[in-house]
Order: structure tokens, then C-alpha cells, then sequence
């Protein structure tokens, strides 16, 4: 199964995975960027590749591919694809590097599914300025006669990927068309010209994980003739899924054992502005803490558009470089630009002395580290 998208595209492959795992089945996953270990991209048969195993499969690629031009993430999706072949399992789960159309890994010639899950502005220097263009990239996944779920779209996105779907005689099983979520106190219902399912509370946080987890669920549904999930295995999928660093609250660790009483300490790794949007809907219906923000982006991405939804629920942000990252915005620079927005804002030497000077600014509140997934990640070894 092909995954493409702006946003969602690991949760719904986390869903699907956990979904798979608690049929009885095993999968192989594909994702990116990793978080602390590069090992975390290449999951065999339900476990995160070991370095030896990698390191063996690297080896046989560069051998094979000689002194011919390779890319970093082509020469691994070499790799991921290898181990699959070699290692028996039910389901490959394909997460798209970037974009779609030129991907590396858009060389599946009949993927048993595509799914596609909200499509934003992101990545525009290398997919284009807007999202109709960006949608053309991201339906480039698609392939003839293969049905495709679409998650939640803008107009121009759905007008794209519609148009593409007809000219290839690709089946479109779209949210809002043919199959609908909607939250309840107790979790959520999902809908279908064939089905009503009442699921648990999404494992993941965010008011946004209910469409990614109803995405999940179409795909489940879709697939039910070759890889039968019954209600129950999905179900628990929807409960137990685990992602990190996607509106994940850290509980423990060097930088959240200091804090004082009544300060917890959140990560969310979502770059672009659709990700600022979805965590402004999701603070929003917090329980009245200040909110303070610990910022770090890359000199790719638009501080100012991922600010400007969270601008009425912020007290305070405090900004950092994004460690070993040489497209890292500066955090006086990123402070300049949070402070354009109205947005009270100061650069830190690092995580832990914004987490500090956040904390120091009393009890309660809620302290978010956010703006980047490779900062996400430094946070995660850091705090470990």
C-alpha cells in the first residue's frame, strides 16, 4: 500500500500498522524522516531493522549500483525494498519521501491500495507555489484501476486528484463522499454506504486524528478482500496506535523532571502551517493553562503561517536552532519573524534553557516544543 500527502501520512501508516498487527498480521514499513535512529525509517515484519541487518543491505546496494549517481534516499529505499523482498510478510506500507510523482518510492507498478491524506502548502521549492500544483505531485502515486482513499482536501487538491483518478480509471473512495467520521464523547464513528463502526478515542492526540484515524479505517475497508481486518483488530488499532512526537505529552526525563507542578511539557513535530492550524484547534480546547512555545524550524518552512493560528493561545515563545541542521533558522531571526505576528518572542541558547525560562515564568502551564520534526527528534535523544 502507497501513502502520499502533506499531513498525516506516518499517522495513518502507524494506524494501519497497529490496525494489521492486531489482525494477527505482519508488516512491512517505510517511512520518514526518523526521529533518533535512522533505523526507525525500515520496520521488517514488525521490527525495526537492526544495524547489522542494515548495514548488510546497504552494502549489497552500493555494490550493485557502482559508480552510477544515487541520492541518499534512493540508495536506502533500495535497501527497505530488498529487505522486504527477502523477509516474508503479509502488507508493505509505503510512506513517500516527498511529493510523489518523482519519488523514489513510486515504483510499485500495482500497490494493492494509494491513499492520499490532506494536501497543504509545504515543500513549495521543490513541488510547487501552490496546492492544486502540489496536489499534481502527490497524485502522482496513483495508478490505473487501483482504488485510492482520500482523506479530508481542500477544493483545489480534490479537484486535482479527481482529475487525475479519471484520466487513469482510478477509484476514488473520498472522505465526505463516500465515508465520514464523526467524534463522540466515547471516540468516534465511521462511515460508509455499507457500514457503521463505533471506534474507541484515537491513540494519538489531536482533534485531527480522528480524520487521520477514519482514513485508516477506509484503507482497512478497501483492503478487507485481501487482508481481512475484523471490527474488533481495528478497533484496536485506532486505541493502542503509537507515533512519536506527534502532539506527544513527554511524562519523564532530564528536561521534564525539574519542572515545577502544574507545567507539563508537549512535543509536536508538524512543520508547516496546516500542522500550526490542527495544533491551534487542538489547544484550544485545553483546559485554560498559558500556553508557551519552544520554536525551532528550518529556513524552508514559514514561521509566520504556522504562528499565525496559534498566535491567540500563546503566551510566550522562546526560540532555538534546530541542532545539526544546516538549513536551521536562526533563533534571533525566528524570534524577528514570531515577533512580526504580535507574538511576544526571544531566542535561547538551547531546549533546555527555553524549557527553563518557560518554567520559570510560573505555574501553571502548558510548554510546547514544536516546529520541526528534526528538532523533535534531538528532543527525544535529549530527553531520553
Amino acid at each position: 500500500m502507497h501513502v502520499a500527502g502533506t499531513n498525516g501520512k506516518g499517522s495513518l501508516v502507524a494506524y494501519l500498522k497497529a490496525m494489521v498487527e492486531a489482525g494477527g498480521l505482519r508488516a512491512h514499513v517505510y517511512t520518514s524522516p526518523h526521529l533518533v535512529r535512522f533505523n526507525e525509517r525500515i520496520v521488517l515484519a514488525g521490527a525495526v531493522i537492526d544495524d547489522e541487518a542494515l548495514a548488510a543491505l546497504l552494502d549489497r546496494c552500493e555494490r550493485a549500483n557502482g559508480a552510477e549517481p544515487i541520492t541518499f534516499f534512493e540508495i536506502t529505499t533500495a535497501a527497505a525494498f530488498l529487505g522486504f523482498a527477502e523477509t516474508p510478510a503479509d502488507i508493505v506500507l509505503l510512506e513517500v519521501g516527498l511529493g510523489g510523482r518523482l519519488d523514489a518510492t513510486n515504483l510499485v507498478d500495482r500497490p494493492a491500495l494509494c491513499a492520499i491524506t490532506p494536501v497543504s502548502l509545504d515543500h513549495q521549492h521543490y513541488l510547487g507555489d501552490t496546492v492544486a500544483a502540489i496536489a499534481g505531485e502527490k497524485a502522482g502515486i496513483l495508478k490505473p484501476y487501483v482504488p485510492a482513499v482520500i482523506g479530508p482536501q481542500p477544493d483545489e487538491a480534490a479537484a486535482v486528484i479527481g482529475a487525475h483518478a479519471t484520466a487513469l480509471g482510478t477509484t476514488l473512495f473520498r472522505h465526505g463522499a463516500d465515508w465520514s467520521v464523526e467524534s463522540l464523547s466515547s471516540g468516534f464513528v465511521y462511515r460508509d454506504a455499507r457500514r457503521r463502526l463505533e471506534l474507541p478515542p484515537p491513540g494519538l492526540l489531536g482533534w485531527h486524528q480522528i480524520a487521520n484515524a477514519g482514513t485508516a479505517v477506509a484503507c482497512a475497508v478497501q483492503l478487507a478482500d485481501r487482508f481481512p481486518l475484523g471490527n474488533d483488530a481495528i478497533a484496536e488499532g485506532v486505541r493502542s496506535v503509537r507515533w512519536p512526537a506527534r502532539l506527544q505529552r513527554l511524562a519523564r526525563g532530564p528536561l521534564v523532571d525539574p519542572l515545577p507542578e502544574g507545567i507539563e511539557l508537549w512535543l509536536d513535530g508538524g512543520p508547516n502551517p496546516s500542522a500550526g492550524d490542527a495544533l491551534a484547534r487542538t489547544v484550544a480546547g485545553w483546559d485554560g493553562r498559558p500556553l508557551r512555545l519552544v520554536l525551532g524550524m528550518l529556513d524552508t518552512k514559514d514561521p509566520a503561517a504556522f504562528l499565525r493560528p496559534l498566535a491567540p493561545y500563546l503566551q510566550s515563545v522562546r526560540t532555538v536552532a534546530v541542532p545539526g541542521e544546516a538549513h536551521a533558522l536562526p533563533p534571533e531571526r525566528l524570534a524577528a519573524l514570531a515577533r512580526a505576528t504580535g507574538i511576544d518572542a526571544a531566542p535561547a541558547p538551547s531546549v533546555a534553557d527555553a524549557v527553563a525560562a518557560h518554567a520559570a515564568a510560573g505555574a501553571p502551564a502548558h510548554i510546547m516544543i514544536c516546529g520541526s520534526l528534526y528538532l523533535a527528534g534531538s528532543v527525544l535523544a535529549e530527553n531520553a
